[in-house]
């Protein structure tokens, strides 16, 4: 089982950044990762998705050009720089794996962290 730590969230002004790490307790080998969020009273959402090499990266429209997604395998870890961060984007982020090889970038995670929360204040 691959264990998934979340770290980066706090306090921004609307405009501002931040970047959220995830850290991976092992190697997930052929998979993607993904970032998910999850705003109060509302379900959770992508957000982000990278794959395996990180040659391909997949954005919900809502932050794309506004976030990158990047992952270092080296140090088994995947990353979330969001810029120009909006009101909208407060919510909890979670980063999520595949257990197994393959599977979607959009679906079908079984691996979660414990979120870290991301607040923009206007």
């Amino acid at each position: 089982q691959v264990q998934l730590v979340e770290s980066g969230g706090g306090l921004v002004q609307a405009g501002g950044s931040l970047r959220l790490s995830c850290a991976a307790s092992r190697t997930y080998n052929g998979s993607p990762m993904g970032w998910f969020r999850q705003a109060p009273g509302k379900e959770r959402e992508f957000v982000a998705a990278i794959t395996w090499s990180g040659s391909i990266t997949y954005y919900a429209d809502s932050v794309k050009g506004r976030f990158a997604i990047s992952r270092d395998n080296a140090k088994n870890t995947v990353y979330l720089q969001m810029n120009s961060l909006k009101a909208e984007d407060t919510a909890v982020y979670y980063c999520a794996a595949h257990n197994g090889w393959g599977g979607s970038p959009y679906s079908g995670y079984d691996v979660w962290g414990q979120g870290t929360q991301v607040t923009v204040s206007s």
